[in-house]
C-alpha cells in the first residue's frame, strides 16, 4: 500500500527533476551562443516591449483622466447641453449647437420639483481670469465657476475654513467668493485669506470660504479656481450665451436611477420636448464618463495588441529557425544522450524548454523596458506611476505559448533522430 501511494510522488519528483535539468541545459545553451541568442530574443523583446510600454502609458493616462473625470460627488449626475466627451463628427456638434441653452429658471424648476434629490446645484463654467491681492497676482488662467449652494455637496467640495455660498448670496448676487486651496495659497501666501478682499479680473470680492485640497490631475492642480454666486457671474459675464449645468445628488444609491428618471421627466416637460423625441440635453455621471473614455482607449489597445502580435509571430519564426540550426549543430550531443538512456520525451522537453527560456528572457527584458518607458510618461506628467500586472502576466504567458508553438517542431525533429546515425555524425 505504501509503495502504491508513493508512485504519484515519485512521478512528480521525476517530472520536476526533468524540468529542472532541461532548464539548466537551456540556460547553458543560451550562454554558449550569446550573440545568436541575443539576436534571436530581440524580436520577442520588441514585441513584448511595444505591448507593455503602450499599456503602461495607457494605464497612467486612464488613472489620471478618470481621476479628473471623477469631479462629481457620490450618487451624483449632471445635466448639460453638450456631451462631456464627444468623439463624433461635425454634424453631431451642429446638432448639439442647435439645442437651447439650459437656463437658471430650468435649474430652479428641477431644484423645486426633484423630490428624490438630496441636493441640486446649478453651475456655470466661465472664462478663466486673473486673481490679484496686495500680496500676489496670478496668471490669467484661474478658472471661475458660478455656483448655487447645492453644487458643493454635488461636487464633493468640503470647506476647510469659513463657509460655502448661501441662498442669500445667490438671491442678492453678492460679491463674495470661495477659493480652491491652491489659489488661496498663491494669493495669500502669508496667512489665511478668509475674510480678506481680492480682485477677479479687476472686480472686488470678499473671501467667505476656502475649500479643502483635492490634489493634482494630469500634472496640474484641481484647486486653482474661484467660486462666486451664479447670479453674480451671470450678471457680469452674460446670461444670453451661457448654458448652465445642473448637478443632482440622489438621496441614496437605491434611489439613484429613479432620481435620474424623475429629473429627466422634469427637464423634458420644462424644455417642451415632444413625446417620443430624443432628449435635447445630456445626462452623465462619473461612471458613464469613465466608461466612455475606456471605450475610446479600448480600440487603441486592440490595435497595439494586433501590431505587437505580428511582431511576436515574426519572432516565433526566427526562434524556430534558430532552434532548427541548433538541432543540426547538436546532432552528436543528441546521439550521446540517447545512447546513455535519454528518451524521446527528454529530448523534446530539452529543446522546448530552450525555446521557452529564449522567449521568456526576451519577454522579461521587454516587460522591464516597457514598464520603465511607460512610466517615463508618469514622471514627465508628475503623476503616480502604474504597473499593469494583468498585461505583464499576459505578455509573459504569450511568450511561453510562442516558445511552445515554435519550439515543438525542432524538438520533435531532434527527438526523432536515429541514435546510431547521430553518433556517427561529424
Amino acid at each position: 500500500m505504501n509503495e502504491e501511494r508513493n508512485v504519484p510522488t515519485k512521478r512528480v519528483n521525476l517530472l520536476l527533476g526533468e524540468i529542472h535539468e532541461s532548464f539548466l541545459m537551456a540556460m547553458n545553451a543560451l550562454a554558449a551562443h550569446k550573440l545568436r541568442s541575443a539576436l534571436t530574443l530581440l524580436g520577442v523583446l520588441i514585441g513584448v516591449f511595444s505591448i507593455i510600454v503602450v499599456m503602461t502609458a495607457m494605464r497612467v493616462l486612464e488613472r489620471n483622466v478618470e481621476s479628473h473625470l471623477s469631479r462629481l460627488g457620490s450618487q451624483t449626475f449632471a445635466i448639460q447641453k453638450w456631451p462631456e466627451i464627444q468623439f463624433g463628427n461635425r454634424s453631431d456638434w451642429e446638432k448639439y449647437w442647435r439645442r437651447k441653452n439650459i437656463t437658471l429658471d430650468q435649474g430652479q424648476e428641477v431644484e423645486e420639483k426633484a423630490t428624490l434629490a438630496a441636493a441640486v446645484g446649478i453651475e456655470g463654467n466661465f472664462w478663466g481670469g486673473q486673481v490679484e491681492t496686495r500680496y500676489a497676482k496670478t496668471a490669467p488662467t484661474v478658472q471661475l465657476y458660478g455656483e448655487t449652494p447645492g453644487s458643493f455637496p454635488a461636487h464633493n467640495w468640503n470647506i476647510a475654513e469659513g463657509r460655502i455660498l448661501t441662498e442669500s448670496d445667490v438671491d442678492n448676487a453678492r460679491d463674495v467668493c470661495v477659493l480652491g486651496s491652491a489659489l488661496a495659497g498663491t494669493v495669500f501666501p502669508f496667512g489665511s485669506g478668509f475674510g480678506q478682499s481680492l480682485k477677479i479680473n479687476g472686480i472686488n470680492y470678499t473671501v467667505v470660504g476656502i475649500l479643502e485640497a483635492q490634489g493634482a490631475s494630469l500634472g496640474g492642480s484641481q484647486d486653482n479656481f474661484a467660486v462666486v454666486p451664479l447670479t453674480t457671474a451671470l450678471n457680469r459675464y452674460g446670461r444670453r450665451w451661457s448654458s448652465l449645468t445642473i448637478l443632482v445628488q440622489a438621496r441614496s444609491a437605491a434611489a439613484y436611477s429613479d432620481c435620474q428618471e424623475q429629473v429627466r421627466g422634469i427637464l423634458r416637460a420644462v424644455r417642451k420636448v415632444p413625446p417620443g423625441a430624443q432628449d435635447d440635453f445630456e445626462i452623465f455621471s462619473n461612471n458613464s464618463l469613465i466608461e466612455q473614455f475606456r471605450t475610446f482607449t479600448r480600440a487603441v489597445r486592440i490595435g497595439v495588441a494586433v501590431v505587437s502580435s505580428i511582431a511576436l509571430l515574426a519572432a516565433g519564426v526566427g526562434i524556430m529557425n534558430i532552434m532548427l540550426v541548433s538541432v543540426t549543430e547538436r546532432i552528436r550531443e543528441i546521439g550521446v544522450r540517447r545512447a546513455v538512456g535519454a528518451r524521446k520525451r527528454n529530448i523534446m522537453a530539452q529543446f522546448i524548454m530552450e525555446a521557452i527560456v529564449l522567449c521568456e528572457v526576451g519577454g522579461a527584458i521587454g516587460v522591464a523596458l516597457g514598464v520603465l518607458g511607460g512610466n517615463a510618461l508618469a514622471w514627465y506628467m508628475k503623476v503616480p506611476p502604474a504597473l499593469p500586472l494583468d498585461w505583464i502576466v499576459l505578455g509573459l504567458l504569450i511568450c511561453s505559448i510562442v516558445g511552445v508553438v515554435f519550439g515543438t517542431y525542432p524538438a520533435y525533429k531532434a527527438a526523432n533522430l536515429d541514435p546510431i546515425e547521430s553518433l556517427r555524425y561529424e
